[in-house]
């Protein structure tokens, strides 16, 4: 046994396990289960073509090394990025923490009350920053987000009878440029005509039916948004702003000028800038849109105690209930990364925040008045932590570039200067040094900061904010540290047992492919530092994209999408730009079987496409004599299939080379889901079953922690011909020589979260690679032969055999009076999150384990379902007051003095011996989500309540 392999570390079951796991399936090999699982011709005639795996220890070593090619120089560059400092309480106990990074979406609230209250947390400081009703819990990105606040303002603006039909969008051209190629790429396939122009020249035209603003703007002039929104409103034109949060604490909310929508990133709260990403950005309206708001929104409701518990609200927003008529494909958050932004809330508070902020604006302020002394022209006439100096820009930047210092150069006359939280007085003397210099002038040196006010008594700040206990209560480290322990206890991990979710793999997210995220040449790049600095991240990045393409058999990858949904919108812009370009402008018709995932029609009709339903067969497979007949029937105006493989319902269709031969016949382009991916990695691929483009979820099958719901990374791999199109940037190349327009803020999105993937796959290689596939289709099989007789598999494959995951049905269990949610509710009793719940069919779980689950962790779960199912059996539909409809059980019940259930507290809590050795207390009964629904509050308790309590 090779101890250095790191695949022996990642994949569960041992040789022996695995030997005992396929005499129970019935066959004698790994091999033959195989044979019997994956259709003979997708198979992979020769492996992987990647290099040899490195050990844990080679793998560090050469990941510290590759670091050292990044230059880490002192950045003043801004446009939403800023070097910042995460607290190391924060650093250690959430960001290097399992029980907070391998957690699930908290779509289970009773085992996820600990993010579910981070969350809150978030969702409050965000209303009181920007002054708005109502937040969610996170969204993408800021440029992400401000599309999604143009979408929004798009779908409410036929509401108000005046603007039924108006199409056009006013963009400040403040804006950042890399929002400006979003909102470019958002706003043409939905029919909304763009109009950049200046905010003073603009008329206010009853055409408009929106309008964005940056607060401060890309150059750093605070403009005066009080105005411009109070013309917009008498005009009924909805007004977004796109501010930074930090200066919030300075400038007066744009929710008290009567903005509609706020949109921003929570970046600059202490989370590094890792070259573009993740971050969490932020998205806050007014109560009359919450139905309209993308993403999650964290309610506040009761349990079936009445106590007070948290939960995901407004669900039925969710794309798989609106499907084509969903305004927004935003299916994952950046949870992770807005737990750790509300958590710098809470420790530093509001005083610490104005502390931070004042810091800021005074160097700012001293810096301008040092370069205007030097003879520098500095024209922002209000502004918080930018610069706006006219100067000859080619001279400054080789000074500045020798001096080792990053500045920004939107044109050959000017140089913008961002300072930030980590500007210390010695950067401000060094800076100064620097124009000095090119000035031929002899430097001024500061020895102190002096306060300073260069904002517009019109745009200061008079309004309270973060007056809730929790952000006045966690100042010390001893306190955050207990603070955030206390939440984790409430939360149910990958650290406490497995979580056997039907298309959303989780796997072992390894200690060493983690580690890296903390080294501060990998988190501290900025995303448009010159790309000599980051030559460490381009290695990677480069080696990554190489290292998909072979995996999926394509050409090329781009890894701009941060999310699986963005991937799919992504690979169908990218459809879209290929038919455009051959002349084929028509082709709009996307076909779609009707057991997708809800992003995919919700993506289609973000790319402008119209979405038509094929049907599926008795035994869950695409109907293939449906589908010819409406690609035949769409022949002139068909652009793509839409097609998970292997299937939603957990099989390898056999028909699949002949569904894709099928689409090309008739001149469309096939798109292929990668949710099931893990499944094929090895075997077969995209390209060989006939796709020409596939979105990755690196957050499933390539190691990315899930993090409470995010983040995600949903990369884009294409064939030959759609590689002119890749996404691009507008401030630094990528993507193809016809490139699209950007689909996330960063050139390649959430660079920091791909070393993990990277590292995921230079230890496992391509025969690591392989066997976890092989082996998380053995654990899958196992798992269906142990729950034989207890649960019926929905679907299976022309040989039996399930793939990476099945459908289990429980709807016969509805004679005895229970649903699905009882079982998945019951689960938690004996220590398991539940599998996912009802979806592709009503009324069953999915279940997926994953190659990193051991056959003893398997088994407790097989045990637990298997003695659920005996529970089932023994109630009856007449008796509500049974073990199932009371789950799950607290701690606050078991030891209560009275006990009043027909049943033992021991059945209750206790249900199989192994439960006593690791026992996890949920730590609220069920939750009602109707009550919650109906009476929403998505922030924190403001203190007066508790004064008045």
């Amino acid at each position: 046994m090779n101890t250095n392999a790191f695949a022996l570390r990642h994949i569960g079951p041992r040789e022996d396990d695995q030997n005992l796991m396929l005499k129970t399936i019935g066959v004698d090999s790994l091999d033959q289960l195989i044979y019997e699982t994956i259709p003979d011709d997708i198979r992979l005639k020769n492996g992987l073509n990647l290099d040899e795996p490195m050990t844990e220890h080679e793998y560090l070593l050469h990941i510290h090394e590759l670091s050292k090619k990044n230059k880490a120089y002192k950045t003043y560059i801004g446009l939403g990025y800023h070097p910042t400092i995460l607290p190391a309480v924060i650093q250690r106990n959430i960001l290097e923490n399992p029980g907070w990074y391998t957690a699930y979406t908290p779509y289970q609230a009773e085992i996820a009350q600990g993010r579910l209250e981070a969350l809150l947390n978030f969702q409050t400081m965000v209303i009181d920053l920007t002054g708005m009703e109502i937040a969610n819990a996170s969204l993408l990105d800021e440029s992400t987000a401000a599309a999604e606040a143009m979408s929004l303002l798009f779908a409410v603006r036929e509401r108000d009878q005046k603007k039924a039909g108006v199409n056009k969008f006013f963009i400040s051209d403040n804006i950042l440029p890399q929002t400006l190629s979003l909102l470019q790429t958002r706003a043409n396939p939905i029919g909304i005509e763009l109009v950049v122009g200046k905010e003073d020249e603009f008329n206010f035209s009853t055409e408009f039916f929106g309008a964005i603003l940056q607060y401060p703007g890309k150059d750093g002039q605070i403009t005066d948004i009080k105005s411009f929104i109070s013309k917009a409103n008498d005009a009924r034109i909805k007004v977004a702003v796109a501010a930074d949060i930090l200066s919030l604490v300075k400038l007066e909310a744009p929710g008290k000028f009567g903005a509609d929508v706020v949109i921003g990133t929570t970046q600059r709260f202490g989370i590094p800038m890792g070259y573009g990403g993740p971050h969490a950005a932020y998205f806050a309206t007014k109560e009359a849109y919450k139905r309209d708001l993308p993403g999650r929104i964290i309610g506040v409701t009761k349990d079936a105690n009445g106590n007070r518990a948290l939960r995901m609200a407004l669900q039925t927003r969710e794309q798989h209930i609106k499907r084509d008529k969903a305004t927004s494909n935003i299916c994952t958050a950046q949870v992770l990364l807005a737990v750790m932004a509300s958590m710098y809330a809470v420790y530093h508070g509001p005083k610490g925040l104005k502390f931070i902020a004042n810091k800021v604006h005074n160097k700012t302020a001293l810096l301008a008045n040092a370069l205007e002394k030097l003879g520098y022209k500095q024209i922002n006439t209000s502004y918080f932590d930018t610069l706006q100096i006219k100067t000859k820009a080619k001279k400054i930047k080789k000074l500045a570039t020798e001096k080792k210092v990053n500045l920004f150069y939107p044109d050959s006359e000017t140089v913008t200067i961002s300072v930030n939280e980590t500007t210390a007085i010695r950067d401000i003397n060094y800076l100064i040094s620097v124009f000095a210099e090119a000035a031929k002038k002899e430097t001024i040196v500061i020895s102190t900061i002096l306060q300073a006010n260069n904002i517009d008594s019109t745009t200061q700040r008079t309004s309270d904010f973060l007056v809730e206990p929790v952000f006045n209560t966690y100042h010390s480290e001893t306190e955050l540290m207990r603070y955030i322990k206390s939440l984790e206890r409430k939360d149910l991990a990958l650290n406490h047992s497995m979580i056997s979710l039907g298309s959303c793999t989780m796997k072992l997210n390894a200690a060493s492919e983690m580690l890296p995220l903390s080294i501060f040449k990998w988190a501290n790049i900025h995303p448009f530092v010159p790309e000599k600095q980051a030559k460490g991240y381009l290695t990677v990045l480069k080696e990554l994209e190489d290292q998909l393409t072979e995996i999926t058999g394509f050409a090329a990858t781009s890894l701009q999408p941060n999310s699986g949904a963005q991937g799919e919108f992504a690979g169908l812009m990218v459809i879209k730009a290929y038919h455009e370009s051959r002349g084929d402008h028509h082709r709009n018709i996307c076909l779609i079987p009707s057991s997708a995932h809800g992003t995919n029609p919700a993506s289609a009709v973000m790319a402008g496409m119209k979405v038509v339903v094929t049907k599926s067969t008795d035994e869950g497979n695409i109907d293939v004599d449906d589908l010819r007949e409406k690609a035949e029937l769409h022949k002139d105006n068909l652009s793509c299939l839409m097609v998970t493989y292997p299937s939603t319902h957990g099989v390898y269709e056999s028909a699949i080379k002949e569904i894709t031969k099928i689409i090309h016949d008739n001149g469309g382009q096939v798109y292929m889901d990668g949710a099931n991916m893990n499944a094929q990695v090895g075997l077969t691929n995209p390209g060989n079953i006939g796709a020409d483009v596939c979105h990755l979820n690196l957050h499933k099958t390539f190691a990315i922690p899930h993090g409470g719901g995010g983040p995600g990374v949903g990369p884009i791999c294409v064939a030959k011909q759609l590689v002119p199109f890749l996404p691009g940037n507008p401030i630094i190349k990528t993507g193809g020589d016809q490139a699209i327009t950007a689909i996330s803020s960063a050139p390649f999105g959430s660079a920091l979260a791909c070393l993990i993937s990277y590292g995921y796959i230079k230890m496992l290689g391509a025969e690591g690679l392989t066997e976890s596939t092989k082996i998380a289709i053995l654990n899958a099989n196992y798992i269906k032969k142990r729950l034989e007789g207890s649960f019926d598999t929905l679907y299976s494959g022309e040989r039996g055999r399930a793939a990476h995951e099945m459908i289990v049905d429980c709807r016969p269990f509805k004679a005895n009076g229970i649903e699905v949610t009882d079982i998945a509710k019951r689960l938690m009793d004996y220590g398991f999150h539940a599998p996912t719940v009802s979806f592709p069919v009503a009324g069953t779980l999915m279940i997926e384990p994953t190659e990193s689950e051991s056959k003893a962790e398997i088994d407790r779960f097989c045990d637990a379902m298997i003695s659920i199912k005996k529970e089932i059996d023994s109630v009856s539909k007449d008796d509500e007051n049974n073990v199932l409809k009371n789950a799950p059980h607290t701690l606050e019940m078991i030891t209560a003095n009275e006990w009043y259930l027909p049943y033992s507290r021991e059945t209750a809590a206790f249900p199989l011996d192994y439960v006593k050795e690791n026992k996890f207390w949920p730590s609220v009964r069920r939750v009602d989500d109707a009550y919650g629904d109906r009476n929403l509050i998505c922030s924190c308790i403001p203190i007066e309540a508790y004064v008045e309590a």
